[in-house]
């Protein structure tokens, strides 16, 4: 098969990485792609949001099989485009893409599907949220209704910072678009955990869970991040746990869309927050997360790419998907500064040794190629990932490819995974 895959960031590496050793794979394309993705296929200078662009390219290199990384793409209508030129793409539709593209879509499918979930609001109009937010109190969770590339929620704890929060979106327009309406719900207390399914409309097959770390700091401090690392499986949520869920979030949700003509092929990632009365929805995302690819596909025994195909081909009622019994750590490096200012073009040595460290993997994301080095051009720069018979396993090969990195602006937190692990010698 000849196989595209659309996005530039560890995720896309990780999925890269991933489908290269299919023995389906003939050739592989990665739009636009990194450094890392060039050791695996061949770059192809086309953004992730060039559709048109892209459905050119794929018709012109008789790509067989499209896998988007990110969310944008498919919330612009990759998959309706890709389907038109009578290609296969692993995604779903734009009307479908709105279980991420719009927070209030997706609250009103959890509402109609009987999907448990915080109790929420939705305004247009920021006088109203504000009134809200004055009668409800504090802590609330004020969320854009588009897409706000990861930056779209925040937990206030206070009425001024849920006040602030609705100003930023609906008044300063901070957000652009995404921030004209908001939604507004109850805040939940609990762990988070992100379960990841594969659908192809009908039928739906667990692909695993994973626990993401999104603030910057060591012990949870700081601002929050895009993630600054995972373990895969998270303490907490076993495997009946995870097919409790699927039967909770993911199959009703699959139904409701299907009532609504609104078939979803592709992933389907759930965001739970496990409460002390039971597991509720946070959001839905449509793709895989940065950075829980690339902990969750380490683990992958079963194929890729054919699990991909049987997604799109509506076939998952014949396949499962299997998980290694190992445990996975993931450890991002991001640049200093990050996230607010960042410099660039600082030099990445120690790379080849960081990946020639026993059952360790390295994933490019914000990185480029100058005079022939390796240089910094982002703010999440790589993901490390160790794998092994245990988390202590895991986080000691994560963290011995961490320090063969030499890299003078690296940052990155030295606690992923240590309270998987308390919790994992307490049970």
């Amino acid at each position: 098969m000849r196989v595209l895959i659309v996005g530039s960031g560890g995720r896309e590496h990780a999925l890269a990485w991933a489908i290269a050793s299919s023995p389906l794979l003939v050739k592989l394309f990665v739009a636009p792609g990194n450094p890392g993705t060039a050791t695996l296929a061949e770059n192809v200078p086309i953004g992730a949001l060039d559709v048109a662009a892209l459905v050119a390219f794929a018709r012109a290199q008789k790509i067989d099989l499209v896998v988007p990384g990110p969310e944008a793409p498919l919330v612009a209508g990759l998959a309706d485009a890709m389907a038109v030129a009578g290609i296969r793409c692993c995604g779903p539709s734009a009307a479908a893409a709105q279980l991420e593209g719009s927070k209030a879509f997706a609250k009103e499918i959890c509402d109609a599907a009987g999907i448990p979930t915080a109790a929420w609001e939705r305004f247009d109009d920021a006088a109203a949220a504000l009134d809200f937010v004055a009668r409800r109190g504090a802590p609330i969770v004020v969320k854009a209704d588009g897409l706000a590339a990861g930056k779209g929620v925040v937990v206030a704890q206070t009425e001024a910072d849920a006040n602030a929060a609705i100003h930023a979106m609906m008044r300063a327009h901070e957000m652009g678009d995404a921030g004209a309406s908001v939604v507004i719900e109850a805040c939940l207390e609990g762990d988070e955990v992100s379960l990841f399914a594969l659908c192809d409309g009908t039928d739906a097959v667990l692909i695993g869970a994973a626990q993401d770390h999104k603030r910057l700091g060591d012990g949870d401090t700081g601002p929050n991040t895009g993630g600054m690392g995972a373990v895969s499986p998270p303490a907490g949520f076993d495997a009946a746990a995870q097919a409790q869920a699927m039967d909770m979030f993911v199959r009703p949700a699959l139904a409701e869309l299907a009532r609504r003509e609104m078939m979803f092929r592709g992933i389907l990632f759930a965001g739970l927050m496990l409460t002390e009365s039971g597991p509720k929805l946070i959001e839905y995302n449509v793709r895989f997360g940065d950075p829980e690819a690339q902990t969750l596909l380490p683990r992958l025994r079963t194929d890729l790419l054919t699990s991909l195909l049987a997604a799109c081909d509506g076939e998952l009622k014949h396949i499962s998907i299997e998980q290694a019994p190992l445990a996975a750590v993931s450890v991002v490096l991001a640049a200093r500064g990050y996230p607010v200012a960042y410099e660039k073009g600082s030099v990445i040595g120690g790379l080849e040794a960081a990946a020639a460290v026993p059952h360790a993997a390295v994933f490019h994301a914000g990185t480029d190629i100058k005079n022939g080095l390796v240089v910094a051009n982002g703010g999440r720069v790589l993901t490390v990932c160790g794998t092994g018979p245990d988390l202590t396993a895991a986080r000691t090969a994560a963290y011995r490819a961490v320090e063969a990195v030499t890299w003078e602006d690296k940052m990155f937190r030295t606690d992923i995974g240590l309270r998987a692990l308390a919790r994992t010698q307490l049970s």
